[in-house]
């Protein structure tokens, strides 16, 4: 391992403490780039988040993606994680801390929108930064392509009906735009700008010209990966200072959430006897969180400066420093499964 990827955790922890600190300082600057959007689709994060998924795409061997159906346990796993586990238990966990333990710390209406944010993350399962997680854990990236795909057809079809369900509001306004544009900007165009790299370097010289161009271009990976932290935590310094009750309430049951989902997936995975290459994106898939989507649709529904667009920047917050903690679990256990 490289230094980056030896000490990516302190990295990481230098770029939340920077992106707060820049933040206070230049907010004005950071306004200026959190307007540079589309759809509430950041057009700045979106290069950043391209940066480092693009070398995970030229990673891809199309002629391997066949035998991706010998194997369906691994997207058995990961569908009855997103789909039939992750969304309940989130909504159960908000009720848990929201209406019962913390009942007396925050008004009735926050609490709400509090819940409802928790939901929104909890239906919309990670898109682009489950390629960083698979390659920091020797994933599949065939198998990893796979099993996002396949993730990002069913959410055009169920994320409303159970965003919906679980909120008990009959009409909810899903932001197709923001949804298209996001698998268009993290998993389409870096597919693409990957497959015909690849073509073309191993026309050229073969499999030792691709591993030379990924050697290259790993250490642009994380740089992607810490300056999106920089961002996201310069975006809500101002929130993150003034508000950091709030914030630590939030933040609890996200994170038990996030270790919970973790832990039901990784021994569904162990007792599927899946290799530990499709368990570990399997298991990262359900635990992660697409962001992106949630933030703009709790923007659309309840309003900027609500509770529930807070709830959903908080799990933005968690999220890095959780799921990097849960990488190196899934490095450490690698001798629970097969190779």
């Amino acid at each position: 391992m490289g230094i980056f990827e030896r000490y990516l955790s302190l990295w990481v922890g230098l770029g939340m403490l920077a992106g707060v600190l820049l933040g206070l300082w230049q907010p004005d600057a950071f306004q200026t780039i959190a307007h540079l959007e589309v759809a509430h689709v950041n057009l700045v994060v979106a290069v950043f988040i391209w940066v480092m998924i693009y070398p995970m795409m030229v990673q891809i061997d199309f002629s391997s993606i066949k035998d991706v159906g010998k194997n369906p346990k691994g997207l058995v796993l990961t569908l009855v994680i997103n789909w039939l586990i992750k969304p309940f238990t989130m909504a159960a966990l908000g009720w848990l801390f929201f209406q019962v333990l913390f009942v007396d710390l925050v008004d009735p209406a926050s609490a709400q929108e509090y819940i409802a944010g928790m939901i929104l993350l909890g239906v919309a399962p990670c898109t682009a930064m489950v390629f960083v997680w698979s390659q920091l854990t020797k994933g599949d990236p065939n198998y990893t392509l796979v099993q996002v795909s396949v993730n990002d057809v069913i959410m055009i079809f169920s994320f409303a009906p159970i965003t919906a369900f679980l909120l008990g509001v009959s009409d909810i306004t899903v932001p197709w735009e923001t949804l298209l544009i996001s698998v268009v900007l993290y998993v389409l165009l870096p597919l693409v700008a990957g497959v015909i790299t690849r073509h073309l370097l191993n026309q050229r010289d073969g499999n030792e010209g691709i591993s030379q161009f990924l050697a290259t271009l790993k250490p642009w990976s994380i740089v992607g990966l810490l300056a999106t932290v920089v961002l996201l935590f310069g975006f809500q310094a101002e929130v993150i200072v003034s508000d950091p009750k709030t914030i630590g309430l939030i933040a609890i049951p996200l994170i038990i959430q996030t270790y919970g989902i973790f832990i039901i997936a990784y021994l569904g995975a162990k007792w599927l006897k899946l290799a530990h290459n499709i368990a570990a994106p399997a298991c990262l898939i359900g635990t992660s969180n697409f962001f992106e989507l949630a933030v703009a649709v709790a923007i659309s529904l309840f309003g900027l400066h609500s509770g529930a667009a807070l709830a959903t920047v908080v799990g933005v917050l968690v999220e890095v420093p959780v799921m990097l903690s849960l990488v190196a679990i899934v490095n450490r256990t690698q001798h629970w499964f097969n190779r």
